[in-house]
Formats: C-alpha cells, sequence, structure tokens
C-alpha cells in the first residue's frame, strides 16, 4: 500500500471530521470565482454605468478573501495535525520515518485542496449565472442575458488556490519534524491543569473594553480626547483595547465567574452540571485566542455587512432627501416645459401627480455672522418666498408649514450636521441685491428642503412681503418641479428629459440618485453579505473542530458515566448547555462590539440604522445556531459512540 492510497484511505475515514472544513473551502472557492467572473466578463460592465469602479471592487474583494481563506485553511491545516498526534505518534512507534509521515499528511492536504478546487469551479460556474443575475437586482439594473464564464476566471481561481493548498501542505509538512515521540501520545493530557483567575485582569477586561467602548461612542467634533490623541491613532487605540479587553475577558473573567458559579453547591451538585462547568473551567483559558479571534471577526463581519446592508436599505429616503421633487429644472422657454409635460403625460408606466412653477431668486448674502466653519463671507442663496414654499411643500405630501413676517427668514439645509453647520437661528445675514441692502434675521431651521439642492443653489425661505421687493431688483428665475408615480423606474423617462434639455437647465431626478446609490451600495451589501457568509461558515467551522477535539478526549470519561447509569438525555443536556456556552461567548461579545460601532457610526451620520442591523444580526444568529446544532448532534455521537 502506497502512502498515496493511504491518504486516500484517511480522508474517506476521517471526511465526517474533515466535512465542514472541506464544505468552507468549497464556499470559499465558489465566492472568489464569483468575483473573479464578474471581475473579468465584459457584459456586466458594459450594463453599468461605473464598470471601472465594479471591476476595482471585486479585485479588492478577492484579495481579502485570498487573505483570509489563506489564514483559515493555514490554522486549520495546523490544528488537524496538531489533532492526529496520536496517530502520527503510532506510525513512528511502528518505525515509519517523519519524512513519509509528512508525505502521507502532504498528500492528504493536497488531495483535499485540489478536490475543493474542482468542486468549487464546477458549483461556481453553474452557480454564476444566479449570482450575476442576483447582484443585478440589487443593483437595480436589468439581469445579463448573454453572461458567460470566463477561462482566465478558471486559471486565475486555480492558480490561486493551488498555490494556497501547496503552502498550506507544505507548512503541514513541517509541522511533523516539530513532534517529540513522548508528546505525541500524551497529547490528550495537555492542558489538563485548572486555570488561575485574577480579579485584577478580570476587572480590567472590563475597563479596556468599556474605555474602547467610551471612546468609539465620542463626539468626534467635540471631544477633547480625539483631538489630543489625533484622528488617525484614536481609532487604533480602540482596536487595540477592544481586543485585548475581549481577551482578558474570554481567558480570565470567564474563569473567574465559573470558579464562582461553584460556591452555589445547591447548583453546582445538581445534575451533570459538576461535569459541564469543570470541563468549561479547565478548558475555556486554552480557548481564548481562539474565541477572540472569532469574536472580532464577528464584530467585524457584522459591522461591514451591517453598514453595507444600511446604506442600501436608507437609499431610498437619501435619495428623497436629495430630490424631494421627482424632477426639476431651470426653465428655459415654455416649449421645452410642454415637451417635457407631453412626455410624462404619453409615459404608460407615469403617472403626474404635480406639475408647478416655482419662481426663485438667486441672491448674493454677506454670511460673516452665520461663523460657517467651510464658508466665506459671502454666499449665494436661492431664495423662495413663504407662499411659494407652504405650496410646495403641501404638493410633497407635508403638513409642515411656515409663517414668516417682515425681514424673518428659515433656513432649508437637508445636510444639517450638528457642530459643523452653522447656527442658523439667531443669526443675522446681510442679503444684497443691484442696489438693496436688506439684513434678514434666521428664525427657524428646516433640516429638508422643497427644492431639488442640485439644482440650485443653498435654499431659504423669506416672507411674501420681502420676496417682492427682492424680485423689483432682478428677475426672478422659474423652476419646474414635477412629481410622479413609480419615480424609482423612470429610467427611460429621465433619459428622454435630459436629452432635451440644456446643460444650463441643471435637471435633478429622483431615479438618477436612486440608481446611483443602488448601483454603489447594491455592490457593497453583495460583496459584504457573500464576505460575511466566507467569515461566518469559516469562524463557525474553527468552533466546529474544536469542540470535536475535546469529544474525542472527553469519550472515555463518558463512557464511565453511561456505565454508572446516567441517562443519555441527561448527557445530550450537558454537551448542549457547555458548547452554547463556548458558541455564545464570541458571539454576544461580537454582537455587542458590534452594536457600539455601528451606533457610534449611525451618531456620525445622523442615520437611523436600527432595522437593517437588526436584520442582520437575527440572519447571522441564526446561521451561527446552525453550526451550533450540527456541533451538539457531532459531539454527542462521538461520546456515545461504542466503537
Amino acid at each position: 500500500m502506497t502512502l498515496f492510497s493511504i491518504a486516500r484511505k484517511n480522508i474517506r475515514k476521517n471526511f465526517t471530521h474533515y466535512f465542514l472544513y472541506f464544505a468552507s473551502m468549497i464556499f470559499s472557492i465558489v465566492i472568489y470565482f464569483t468575483f473573479v467572473s464578474l471581475k473579468y466578463d465584459h457584459t456586466i460592465q458594459s450594463a453599468s454605468e461605473a464598470s471601472t469602479k465594479i471591476s476595482s471592487a471585486f479585485s479588492a474583494a478577492a484579495v481579502v478573501l485570498i487573505i483570509f481563506v489563506a489564514i483559515f485553511i493555514w490554522y486549520s491545516n495546523s490544528f488537524f495535525t496538531r489533532k492526529r498526534k496520536k496517530e502520527v505518534g503510532l506510525y513512528s512507534l511502528l518505525g515509519v520515518r517523519k519524512k513519509q509521515i509528512g508525505r502521507m499528511l502532504f498528500y492528504e492536504n493536497f488531495l483535499m485542496g485540489a478536490l475543493a478546487l474542482l468542486i468549487g469551479i464546477a458549483l461556481g460556474s453553474v452557480l454564476a449565472r444566479f449570482f450575476v443575475s442576483l447582484l443585478m437586482k440589487i443593483m437595480g439594473y436589468d439581469a445579463v442575458s448573454n453572461f458567460s464564464i470566463s477561462p482566465a476566471a478558471i486559471l486565475n481561481t486555480a492558480i490561486v488556490f493551488m498555490i494556497i493548498t501547496l503552502i498550506t501542505s507544505l507548512q503541514g509538512y513541517r509541522l511533523i519534524y516539530r513532534f517529540k515521540l513522548i508528546e505525541l501520545f500524551h497529547a490528550d493530557q495537555q492542558g489538563e491543569q485548572e486555570p488561575k483567575a485574577s480579579w485584577i485582569t478580570a476587572l480590567l477586561s472590563l475597563v479596556l473594553i468599556g474605555t474602547g467602548y467610551w471612546l468609539a461612542l465620542q463626539n468626534l467634533l467635540q471631544s477633547s480626547v480625539w483631538a489630543k490623541l489625533g484622528y488617525m491613532l484614536t481609532p487604533l487605540v480602540i482596536l487595540v483595547t477592544v481586543i485585548i479587553g475581549t481577551y482578558f475577558l474570554f481567558s480570565t473573567l470567564t474563569v473567574t465567574l465559573l470558579r464562582l458559579s461553584r460556591r452555589n453547591k445547591k447548583r453546582y451538585w445538581n445534575g451533570m452540571n459538576i461535569i459541564g462547568i469543570s470541563q468549561l473551567l479547565y478548558r475555556i483559558k486554552g480557548n481564548a485566542r481562539t474565541l477572540t479571534i472569532i469574536a472580532v471577526l464577528s464584530a467585524t463581519t457584522l459591522t461591514a455587512v451591517g453598514t453595507a446592508y444600511s446604506f442600501y436599505y436608507s437609499n431610498a429616503s437619501n435619495a428623497l432627501q436629495a430630490n424631494p421633487n421627482s424632477m426639476m429644472f431651470i426653465s428655459g422657454d415654455n416649449s421645452t416645459t410642454k415637451r417635457v409635460d407631453e412626455m410624462i403625460s404619453s409615459s404608460p408606466d407615469h403617472k403626474l401627480l404635480y406639475h408647478t412653477t416655482v419662481p426663485v431668486i438667486e441672491v448674493d448674502a454677506d454670511v460673516s455672522g452665520l461663523g460657517d466653519l467651510f464658508a466665506g463671507d459671502m454666499q449665494t442663496y436661492t431664495v423662495i418666498s413663504n407662499r411659494d414654499f407652504n405650496e410646495l411643500a403641501k404638493l410633497q405630501g407635508s403638513e409642515d408649514t411656515i409663517e414668516l413676517k417682515g425681514n424673518e427668514a428659515a433656513a432649508l439645509d437637508p445636510v444639517y450636521y450638528e457642530g459643523i453647520s452653522p447656527k442658523y437661528v439667531g443669526a443675522e445675514v446681510q442679503l444684497e441685491q443691484n442696489k438693496l441692502r436688506e439684513n434678514i434675521t434666521f428664525t427657524e431651521l428646516k433640516k429638508y428642503s422643497v427644492l431639488n439642492p442640485a439644482t440650485v443653489y443653498s435654499s431659504i425661505v423669506v416672507s411674501d412681503e420681502l420676496f417682492s421687493q427682492l424680485e423689483q431688483q432682478t428677475q426672478s428665475i422659474q423652476l419646474e418641479a414635477y412629481g410622479i408615480t413609480n419615480q424609482d423606474k423612470a429610467k427611460q423617462l429621465t433619459a428622454d428629459i435630459e436629452a432635451i434639455l440644456p446643460d444650463s437647465a441643471s435637471l435633478s431626478s429622483y431615479y438618477r440618485d436612486y440608481a446611483r446609490g443602488m448601483e454603489s451600495t447594491g455592490l457593497l451589501i453583495f460583496m459584504g453579505g457573500f464576505l460575511g457568509l466566507v467569515f461566518l461558515t469559516a469562524t463557525g467551522s474553527i468552533i466546529y473542530f474544536k469542540q470535536l477535539t475535546e469529544a474525542n478526549s472527553d469519550k472515555a470519561r463518558y463512557q464511565i458515566l453511561n456505565k454508572i447509569g446516567v441517562h443519555k438525555r441527561e448527557v445530550r443536556k450537558t454537551i448542549a448547555q457547555q458548547v452554547m456556552f463556548i458558541f455564545a461567548l464570541p458571539l454576544i461579545a461580537g454582537i455587542t462590539h458590534c452594536a457600539v460601532a455601528l451606533l457610534a457610526l449611525s451618531k456620525l451620520l445622523h442615520m437611523n440604522i436600527v432595522i437593517p442591523v437588526v436584520i442582520c444580526m437575527g440572519v447571522y444568529t441564526c446561521i451561527y445556531l446552525v453550526y451550533y446544532v450540527i456541533t451538539v448532534n457531532a459531539y454527542y455521537k462521538i461520546v456515545t459512540k461504542n466503537k
């Protein structure tokens, strides 16, 4: 029997243990192949206006995926090699040289890698069209009918993963030479001492995490700490304190809490609790590094996916904020406006909700009294009358009204940001129009506009009498504002109207901003979602491997419990509680870190992202629970198996 045939036999024998690792590898290859296919396919790029952006985005995502998968395979290969110390020791005892054992393990890993690569490329080729259709749907484009698999994508995927597999296989080969025969046979007895607990380190973990959270939730513009540390260094400080704090949390605080739980004698001696708590206590410190990595990866994944989905989820509201009217342009002549009216009326997919002509005036103003950080002393405003504001707001479905008198004014600032934008209310500015000089006082601030900001300057509302005075000094500009149904599907109508309007019309449309947002945020959610799934499958697999290794070590103990009459239902309950503790720790820590990060982001961007974040966390937790159930079942089968 050759080493190659032994390697094949070992793969078949241990395939149940390696299944999740194997499946994770295949999934990673499928996703990488999809990313590369999308990068190389010109049909997709021609369907989008931002082909360069798509190609660059998938290139960057592919690099991130390669790095992560390489680390995951490296770690898993090292883990499997160490797990089989007894088997390697037996080969050595039978006279098999380390060189031959190393070659056998090299063949095993290389065969699994090559098989995963073939299956991954085959599945990727089958699923690529589905993924492309999904991407186009998310980005708001029509499905691509003539998508084809690029030979360059197959070659790229094959080369990259064969190199990764070759390197990790060589690493397993080298690892054999580090093992000593005596430690190979005592592998299961290592690391079984009860860990020591330190209250100081336990409290330090909470202090470090709390410090990181406190820094993250500070107001960037007003925080003296951010200013002293620097805006480049502070995020690094947050990252380091949270990661170190998380490690201490798992290695020390959990040990301290488990030791305290033993003092509750009634609970500790109840049923199988003594077994579960003792095993967790002895092994939690050895798992601290792995749990920390998984918690940080979970937090990173959830934050990235949650952020991407939040932007995608908020795209429609953001487009509406930037375009309160479906379309708006500066009227040049009545004939052009009539042609636009005819186009909208004849469109079978859209109905006209309203069309109104809004007179506005462009006025220069001395804004030195505003204290604007990013504007000079002079600024141009688009001025709208009180009456026209109320009428247009009513057409847009708003019940908000303004009542201004004399030289009172209201500022319309849809991108108002506390700490950066001027404090309008109570401030005075001087309007300068030809010979007219009028001081106005802002009495109200509206954090929205009834005019499309892309068509006009910064907008203010003045009283009707003041507007009449300004109108006598200069010719007013006529804005045509339209509201239509199905404005998010107005691609053709927008293109047709844009074709007949001159550049000076400054056309702004809801559809154009909505489509751009769908394209960029859809791309982010597609890449972030699949990268997140790869990270999740990998981290779930790592916990699975760890628990199965412990199950093999605990098999003899559970067999003794079975012989003295412990019911299998009690055994399963203990296993479920023990595994739940290991799965829940990094999940709860990751979700908490993510919640703080996204809370800081929502405060920074003034966005309400509760719903998309809760959805992402819910989906992530459900997939995590699937891994938990699989692990509990596999653990139970191992410890209750007689042979």
